[in-house]
């Protein structure tokens, strides 16, 4: 699933500049579940709701294994990301943006009426720059990423009027992709998933099956590998985890079909050959990956690096893998099968290692306290 064609650049597809040209649609704002209304910005968009989700209990003593349950009671969470010291997580179906407090207590920030959950879209990713939560979400028939301007004080966190930067992504009831974050270039990178197709990989005039690159404006930076295009790789089936190392190497996990699930280097221009080859295929013209898995091993989903590893939460798998950076085709399976599926991985600001659980987007088998995050010490 991977190669190395030539980076060529090329006009920028009229399908992807209509995508592009598409702003300004804002989210409308509604409790997932009964609560107190929000309250109302200027702007009409909800400033934030009394109304909690998630258990509140206390973070739990580590356990043998160095695990601490921060939250629980979480529906089909799918993304954290942080604001300052402030974490803030997306449910997938519900579509809620929530915050968390010191002691784990789920408060609901917004519901972005907006999103369609269906199969595996729904609210995706979010990330957080300058003051505004960026969200991927499955909307009606398309993919597309939000900013929204981000304020308040912990506990009372609000978010203002919505901008659509990027809409247009193909969207299906399966292979959506959803990651987004920024890199240390300071620009907005996003996975998209092959929408059920899989020639859309391979076609540079469609936003499917790629790696993205904007500014945080959605704009397309300088730089890309295909002018005027946000495309910064290609020929993805439905990569779902991005990080960096402390040198700028960008790395994704990327789920194969039925016979290998990937982690790659990401290279500018660069093609990873899906659908023509899945797994290292030894093809010129195509990026292998550095190390490969068969699905039933892994499935993987968010990525995070730090300690001198990348660390992948597996859903089918329901394995942490730890992949050290010094020796990348090697790796080490921590937690089998103990906390269920595992959707995301994501560095906290003190250095420890947070990983969602998704044992209640259907296809897991939950638990009472279900779904929770887990916070780790690497090392520990």
């Amino acid at each position: 699933m991977d190669n190395h064609p030539e980076v060529r650049a090329a006009p920028m597809p009229r399908r992807i500049l209509a995508a592009l040209a598409l702003a300004g649609t804002a989210i409308s704002l509604s409790g997932c579940t009964p609560a107190p209304a929000p309250s109302q910005s200027p702007s009409g968009a909800g400033a934030g709701s009394e109304g909690t989700a998630g258990s509140g209990a206390p973070p739990t003593e580590p356990d043998a294994a160095g695990v601490v349950v921060v939250s629980s009671g979480l529906e089909a969470p799918w993304s954290v990301a942080f604001h300052g010291e402030v974490p803030l997580v997306s449910e997938r179906d519900c579509a809620r943006i929530l915050e968390l407090d010191e002691a784990g207590a789920a408060r609901e920030i917004i519901t972005v009426q907006d999103a369609a959950p269906r199969g595996e879209g729904g609210l995706l990713g979010i990330a957080v720059h300058d003051d505004h939560l960026y969200a991927y979400l499955t909307a009606e028939g398309e993919n597309r990423i939000d900013r929204i301007p981000l304020s308040g004080e912990p506990g009372a966190l609000a978010l203002g009027e919505p901008e659509t930067i990027l809409a247009g992504i193909p969207a299906a009831g399966n292979h959506n992709g959803g990651r987004i974050a920024f890199g240390p270039d300071g620009m907005l990178y996003a996975t998209t998933g092959d929408a059920g197709r899989a020639e859309n990989a391979q076609d540079l005039d469609l936003l499917a099956g790629k790696i993205l690159r904007l500014t945080p404006e959605g704009g397309v930076p300088a730089g890309n590998p295909f002018e005027g295009s946000p495309v910064y790789s290609y020929g993805h089936r439905n990569p779902q985890g991005l990080a960096w190392d402390e040198n700028g190497t960008l790395y994704a996990s990327e789920f194969g079909q039925n016979t290998w699930d990937e982690l790659n280097i990401i290279e500018a221009g660069a093609n990873y050959g899906w659908p023509e080859v899945e797994g290292i295929a030894g093809q010129e013209g195509f990026v292998d990956p550095v190390q490969q898995w068969a699905p039933a091993e892994a499935s993987p989903s968010g990525i995070a690096v730090l300690g001198g590893a990348v660390y992948i939460a597996n859903l089918r798998g329901e394995v942490l893998r730890q992949v050290p950076l010094g020796s990348l085709g090697e790796s080490t399976e921590h937690w089998a099968g103990e906390y269920g599926r595992l959707r995301d991985a994501t560095e906290a600001p003190d250095g420890s290692l947070w990983v969602l659980t998704n044992n209640t987007d259907g296809r897991g088998d939950p638990g009472p306290e279900d779904d929770r995050i887990l916070r780790l010490e690497p090392g520990s």
